[in-house]
């Protein structure tokens, strides 16, 4: 973690500490996370009720933070996790009384087919041999009967059983989606930038990794409200999913943070990419949808950093965060890769290439 970036979670964490002590909500994690949350921005919808609540002038409380935490961030995923399980768990289960019934069927057949031998290995009458065949015959059907119902059930647990891994992997893919945005969310990113490197490194191919911030989102939020800033985000986030393409991967890094892993592309064509979507972003006049009213336009800074042998995700992230940093700090509206950084360095020195 960057200097900067240690900083800012730092003052996320402040935050919600001071409205912890300053309500009578009790210093819970679940209400820690709820105003870490509210602090950070990533949840413009948790934030518009919570202002609400501080503008009524109503009191918090443990049962308000309750029941915001409920609604706003406890996910649904694990109860639906918990679901397929608990109906997988049933559904196999009904093989296994199937097969057991099977089985118990089986024995009982292999037992009158042991005791049909030995009758037969000693002289029998024929009316007791008629009985004997007519008693095999039933038993026979008895056993096919039963194979028919354990091939129907098992049937029909095959069709179940699909339709649950459809229901996993639809909950697998929500868990790994940002809500608001529909792009990849934290924990996809972090998953998808190990794999990245794993890759980088064993191949020797080029990986690099995009930084990006929307500037003044925060004074742009108070100004036009939380709906028009959740537009934005979307806007943002659908117009580098659009300029990325195969294996690339954009992402919600928080709040007005996005980020963007490029397998397979150097430092000049990550850059041409953020350049296109940066361009992209200021080239739309914004329209607030009931009232037509012009927003003007938005911009996005950016930091671009390549990914090294000895890198960590880590430290890959923590050097396109010292980019972005660097390119807020240089008039926002700009693309600022490593090279770029060190040039200005080295220029700020009185440092020139020979």
């Amino acid at each position: 973690m960057s200097d900067h970036e240690f900083k800012r979670a730092l003052g996320y964490a402040n935050s919600a500490l001071d409205l912890l002590k300053k309500s009578s909500i009790p210093p819970y994690p679940q209400f820690y996370e709820l105003l870490y949350t509210y602090a950070t921005g990533v949840n413009p919808t948790l934030n518009h009720r919570i202002n609400a609540i501080f503008a009524s002038g109503e009191s918090p409380s443990a049962s308000l933070a309750e029941t915001l935490y409920n609604e706003f961030l406890k996910s649904d995923v694990n109860d639906r996790m918990s679901t397929v399980s608990e109906r997988m768990q049933v559904r196999i289960e009904a093989v296994h009384s199937a097969i057991d019934h099977a089985m118990t069927t089986a024995n009982a057949y292999s037992g009158s087919l042991q005791s049909a031998q030995g009758d037969l290995e000693r002289e029998i009458e024929p009316e007791a041999l008629g009985a004997l065949a007519g008693r095999l015959l039933a038993e026979t059907r008895r056993m096919q009967d039963t194979n028919r119902m354990l091939e129907q059930k098992l049937e029909a647990s095959r069709d179940d059983i699909a339709a649950l891994q459809r229901d996993l992997d639809d909950v697998r893919r929500e868990s790994l989606l940002d809500p608001l945005t529909k792009i990849a969310n934290r924990k996809s990113f972090d998953e998808g930038l190990r794999t990245a490197i794993a890759e980088a490194r064993q191949t020797g191919n080029p990986l690099c990794l995009i930084l990006m911030d929307i500037d003044h989102f925060k004074s742009f939020n108070d100004t036009y409200g939380h709906q028009t800033g959740d537009q934005v985000l979307r806007l943002v986030a659908m117009t580098i999913k659009s300029n990325i393409k195969g294996r690339d991967l954009a992402a919600r890094y928080g709040g007005e943070e996005f980020v963007a892993i490029l397998p397979n592309t150097d430092l000049k064509g990550a850059t041409i990419v953020a350049e296109n979507v940066r361009q992209a972003i200021h080239g739309k006049e914004l329209l607030k949808r009931s009232t037509n009213e012009k927003l003007g336009r938005i911009t996005a800074s950016f930091g671009i950093a390549a990914f090294h042998p000895a890198d960590t995700a880590g430290s890959l992230i923590e050097r396109a965060d010292r980019c972005l940093y660097a390119a807020k700090h240089a008039g926002r509206n700009r693309v600022l890769t490593e090279e770029s950084l060190a040039e200005i360095s080295e220029t700020r020195s009185g440092v020139t290439a020979a």
